[in-house]
């Protein structure tokens, strides 16, 4: 019987420490973070949220959002959410996470990724803090399903594409929407017009040497301002109708995490439109 208690309270004793090794005070500082914090820790975890979380054209989960505070920002916004685990990104500002280092506060810092492996490999390590590495598997699940169905959507003959942003900025080869457009079927321009990082490349080159698509964020081609007024110039209008566009938005490409899904589904459906053009 003693024996059988000792084991029973010894029992006990790591679940509460378990328990008590679980964030209950999570803030992300970090718009990647927001993604992942909002689908794999439980609500109740999350204590704030960066001031981009709820910004439409950049977070996928800017909704989900509305419903936590987000105005986490500089060091003095953390601590006074009182939390228990800081999430910050390699490049988010190094003074903040500095000062939040020198007040003792656990600050995790998440890569930048460039790859769909490198995706995973942050899934996995954000589902282990929060406690729920079994959420993680099942994002990473998703992706994987979703790669499969975009390969199979892949349209014949490997037409060229660029990711073509504001004010001339193609997207290079190693980065995580090269890989994407390259599942879907497309050869990436980005490459050899912008290197493997990724850089501004002038409109004349583009011209120069077309690629069959451009890949924008926006369908809409009216300069909305100065940034996006090389997108509408007439040459490139010309160039590059509708049906030489793809439109893939912003939110689906920036950070590798719950997106991705969406962002290699979106892809395959305007890889099954190019095939069935005229």
């Amino acid at each position: 019987m003693l024996e059988r208690f000792l084991t029973t309270v010894a029992a006990l004793l790591l679940a509460g420490t378990a328990l008590a090794g679980t964030p209950q005070r999570i803030v992300s500082i970090n718009l990647c973070a927001d993604e992942l914090l909002l689908t794999l820790a439980d609500p109740g975890q999350i204590a704030g949220l960066s001031v981009y979380a709820t910004d439409p054209t950049l977070s996928f989960t800017a909704d989900a959002a509305k419903a936590f505070r987000h105005d986490a920002a500089s060091a003095e916004t953390v601590v006074g959410l009182k939390p228990d685990l800081v999430l910050a990104g390699r490049y988010t500002k190094r003074a903040t996470r500095d000062m939040l280092d020198r007040l003792g506060y656990r600050v995790e810092l998440l890569d930048a990724a460039k790859s769909i492996a490198d995706s995973e490999k942050i899934i996995r390590q954000v589902a282990a803090l929060v406690g729920h590495p079994e959420r993680g598997q099942t994002m990473i699940a998703g992706i994987e399903a979703a790669r499969t169905r975009a390969a199979a959507a892949a349209p014949s003959g490997h037409p060229t594409a660029a990711i073509y942003q504001r004010r001339g900025y193609v997207t290079g080869g190693d980065t995580l929407s090269g890989e994407l457009l390259a599942i879907a079927g497309f050869q990436n321009d980005g490459a050899p017009l912008a290197g493997n990082s990724g850089g501004f490349v002038p409109l004349e080159r583009i011209v120069a040497s077309p690629p069959d698509y451009i890949v924008v964020a926006a369908s809409t081609r009216r300069a909305e301002d100065q940034g996006s007024a090389l997108l509408a110039h007439p040459a490139l209008a010309a160039l590059y109708p509708p049906e030489k566009r793809i439109v893939l938005p912003e939110k689906l490409t920036v950070c590798g995490g719950p997106s991705l899904p969406a962002a290699l589904d979106w892809l395959a459906s305007e890889a099954k439109r190019i095939q069935q053009a005229p």
